[in-house]
């Protein structure tokens, strides 16, 4: 398969109408990420914001990863761009950048992701060409490919979320609600009807621009419910929180009592 042919399965996805789901990474382990992306998800959310995973370690994911169809994203702990060229150099099919609560730091994010002039990224690809799915239009492909996720989880953003949404190059807009929660003063209520107005204004301005909407989807009825508010994005529970339901499961029917 060459440059030119490949098309990331998450981008091609969400153009299709359809939804995609992230396992989350937080442990830094190979092990978990490449086991992980065995199991039918769409792509890693190799989370580098709220857990010790390093830039090595994400090298090491991504390498893990290459051969499975899961690709591999990086929430960074910062929009800046010279956090999303480490992780985009790391090979990274995807960036997805906290906080994004203004329309020019979403036209940064835009800009960090795309090499010049469509954007602002350096060009030292050495290691990213080595595991992305193609040959030597590396340039090219990745333009084109990797997805570029808009994060937002402040009241100032919903208040600018128009401008925000109307940003060329943002794929996605994932609305953080816990923190939205905390900004709007809810203490992480997510069922707080101001809330609600919150992200059913962002969910307006996502389709009135064509951008694809995110949130975070705990269970599968929840992804279900979300879908019908027009959502495609879905962030899954993290590998520590798979493990401990599996084990809650496996535990359950011994916790009776017992006798000797």
């Amino acid at each position: 398969m060459t440059d030119a042919s490949w098309e990331s399965p998450v981008k091609r996805k969400l153009r299709e109408g359809r939804p995609v789901v992230a396992a989350t990474i937080t442990t830094a382990s190979l092990e978990t990420a490449a086991r992980m992306a065995e199991l039918g998800f769409d792509f890693l959310w190799i989370e580098m914001e709220h857990s010790p995973i390093t830039l090595e370690t994400l090298r090491g994911m991504v390498l893990a990863t290459r051969a499975l169809p899961t690709l591999p994203f990086a929430r960074v702990p910062v929009n800046e761009l010279w956090m999303a060229k480490r992780v985009l150099d790391a090979g990274v099919s995807g960036v997805i950048f906290p906080f994004t609560t203004t329309p020019e730091l979403a036209r940064q994010a835009a800009a960090a992701c795309r090499y010049p002039p469509a954007g602002r990224r350096g060009a030292g690809p050495g290691l990213a060409r080595r595991s992305w799915p193609g040959g030597e239009s590396y340039y090219d492909s990745a333009d084109r490919n990797v997805t570029v996720i808009t994060v937002v989880e402040e009241a100032a953003a919903v208040e600018r979320i128009d401008e925000i949404a109307a940003t060329p190059g943002v794929d996605a807009l994932f609305i953080g609600t816990n923190d939205l929660s905390f900004s709007l003063g809810l203490r992480g209520d997510q069922s707080h009807p101001k809330l609600h107005q919150a992200i059913a204004r962002v969910v307006e301005a996502g389709k009135k621009h064509g951008k694809c909407l995110g949130r975070p989807a705990r269970t599968p009825e929840q992804a279900e419910e979300y879908m019908r508010q027009g959502f495609l994005l879905f962030q899954a529970p993290t590998d520590m929180d798979f493990m401990a339901a599996a084990a809650g499961n496996y535990l359950a029917p011994l916790a009776g009592p017992r006798s000797g």
